[in-house]
């Protein structure tokens, strides 16, 4: 179990690894999604539209991406949730693949850290099927980038 004065930020996926493996069950992880998804700083209003909207999200989904110019070029991600533990999934999705490049986003094994936080076991398949909705829209665009 995490003390309260630990800190939910994660600045990499390790640190999110190692504090999963500390708390002692998924109620604990459950609630330090929610934290995490606290911290995921909100869209400006002018992106919230159907266009950024993530389609097979039971819950309200947006998401941006911008490919910059440098070479390779780096995909930057923002997103939203109106559901609290999305927000936290959201922020796994960010962790995961925000300032990456279109090749390590396709080769990265998303389902295998999935599997290690125990998002697999864990979340319901409305949940899972928006988060590999998520997934893909971000896999679509590193596709593009290339």
């Amino acid at each position: 179990m995490l003390s309260e004065n630990t800190m939910t930020t994660c600045s990499s996926l390790d640190e999110l690894l190692e504090t999963f493996d500390l708390l002692d069950s998924w109620e604990e992880r459950y609630q330090f999604l929610i934290d995490l998804g606290r911290e995921v700083p909100p869209l400006p209003p002018e992106d919230i539209t159907e266009e950024n909207r993530v389609q097979g999200c039971q819950s309200n989904v947006w998401l941006t991406t911008h490919v910059t110019d440098s070479v390779p070029p780096i995909i930057e991600l923002a997103a939203q949730s109106d559901a609290q533990v999305v927000k936290g999934l959201v922020a796994v999705l960010l962790l995961a693949y925000s300032g990456h490049t279109p090749e390590e986003i396709l080769a990265f094994d998303i389902k295998d850290l999935f599997n290690k936080l125990g998002f697999t076991k864990h979340l319901s398949r409305s949940r899972s099927n928006g988060l590999f909705a998520m997934v893909q829209r971000v896999q679509n665009v590193a596709r593009e980038a290339l």
